[in-house]
């Protein structure tokens, strides 16, 4: 009879010093004893295992997603200005070549517009009362007392400045949404500190004291919400270009007339869907991008909501532009400092403070070279063909 008398799990090694090749080949080893296959490629890496704690965890090795390169794209920002080379990491076969073909469009345009709206990064802390009056007067008194609370949450913080509180009531609950800029970092570390440094404030100083929880979820962190479509999330970016209906035919193969026609079916698609994106693919550049330069892959939930709009122009030629209301990127902290996602932050003059501004504007001049690309590709037919060319279905 087999013995089903459970066993005591093993623990993954770990050590005091925990970021050295040793330890991550210990770990490795552990592994393939277990799971009965090796772990010859993850093992390789060319970077010290001492730059990452902060980073990761009972680390073993690197993940090597290959990194194409597109461009050049020409941006006329008020951060990013001049010709870029975008790196973008990705396994889906036709995406760089697309990307590619959609920014030689935008440059033999004059380039892409591209301007920083607004900034903003949340925490959503929810105090709880015994009737929804309570929570009413102290939503009152949050208000009152704004000066004071933005000065407790700055003491964590030399980045981070506390710009706004919007409460929502529910029942006996007051849902507090603080909204922070944060330089050059996402921030969400940062305004979390801060955050908790306010709610300790008001706990203290609210008349009677205040009962809370660190969060109510209306900061919708890595999940995308209405909210942060209308407030912002991150930074708030629009690109946008005239297309020469001249260029359009020479080289994406469609008239500007067409391509204004498929917007409006589109837009009903996306309608019927209820869609966070109205446009075409905005999360497949944004994920290849923040790959290579070391952002929170997970922030492409948010970062991929999108607003497409356009204008066919008298003269025939078509105006077009995408606003990115919740793109979370940063240039230092992070994975930004890391040894492949600094070089190709280096690569578009990214890396480092004073630079993220200039960043985010490089990533919505990306995607609108994304979308446009695909757009024209549906409208022209060569959608599937493309895909069949470079490799998508390859035999396994």
């Amino acid at each position: 009879m087999p013995n089903d008398e459970p066993r005591e799990a093993a623990h993954i090694p770990r050590h005091r010093d925990d970021y050295t090749p040793e330890a991550a080949a210990e770990r490795r080893a552990f592994v393939e004893a277990r799971a009965g296959s090796r772990l010859e490629h993850v093992g390789r890496y060319s970077f010290n295992p001492n730059i990452l704690p902060g980073n990761i965890e009972n680390f073993i090795g690197a993940a090597q997603v290959p990194i194409g390169l597109a461009g050049p794209l020409r941006i006329n920002g008020e951060h990013a200005q001049g010709e870029f080379y975008i790196p973008l990491a990705t396994t889906e076969g036709t995406l760089v070549a697309s990307y590619n073909r959609g920014m030689r469009l935008l440059t033999e345009c004059g380039g892409v517009k591209t301007t920083v709206v607004a900034q903003s990064m949340q925490r959503s802390p929810v105090f709880v009362f015994d009737d929804a009056l309570k929570a009413r007067d102290f939503g009152d008194w949050v208000e009152e007392n704004f000066a004071a609370i933005k000065a407790a949450a700055e003491t964590t913080t030399r980045s981070g400045k506390l710009i706004s509180i919007r409460t929502f009531a529910v029942g006996p609950l007051r849902h507090l949404r603080f909204n922070y800029t944060t330089g050059d970092a996402a921030g969400q570390n940062m305004v979390g500190k801060a955050t908790f440094a306010a709610c300790e404030w008001i706990k203290a100083n609210y008349p009677g004291g205040a009962r809370y929880l660190m969060s109510g979820n209306t900061d919708t962190d890595k999940k995308h919400s209405q909210m942060n479509m209308l407030m912002t999330r991150g930074r708030r970016v629009v690109a946008e270009v005239v297309l020469r209906k001249d260029r359009l035919k020479a080289l994406m193969r469609v008239d500007a007339r067409d391509l204004f026609y498929h917007r409006q079916i589109s837009l009903t698609g996306a309608f019927l869907a209820g869609s966070a994106n109205n446009g075409q693919h905005a999360a497949n550049g944004l994920a290849a991008l923040f790959i290579a330069t070391g952002q929170d892959a997970a922030n492409v939930a948010e970062s991929h909501a999108a607003i497409a709009y356009s204008q066919l122009l008298e003269d025939g030629d078509y105006y077009f532009s995408v606003t990115l209301p919740a793109l979370i990127v940063a240039t230092v902290g992070g994975g930004t400092g890391l040894a492949t996602q600094r070089e190709c932050l280096a690569m578009l003059g990214c890396a480092g403070s004073g630079k993220a501004d200039k960043f985010a504007e490089i990533c919505a001049a990306a995607v609108l070279a994304g979308d446009i690309s695909l757009a024209s590709a549906v409208v022209a037919g060569d959608w599937v063909s493309s895909h069949e060319k470079y490799g998508r279905n390859r035999p396994a």
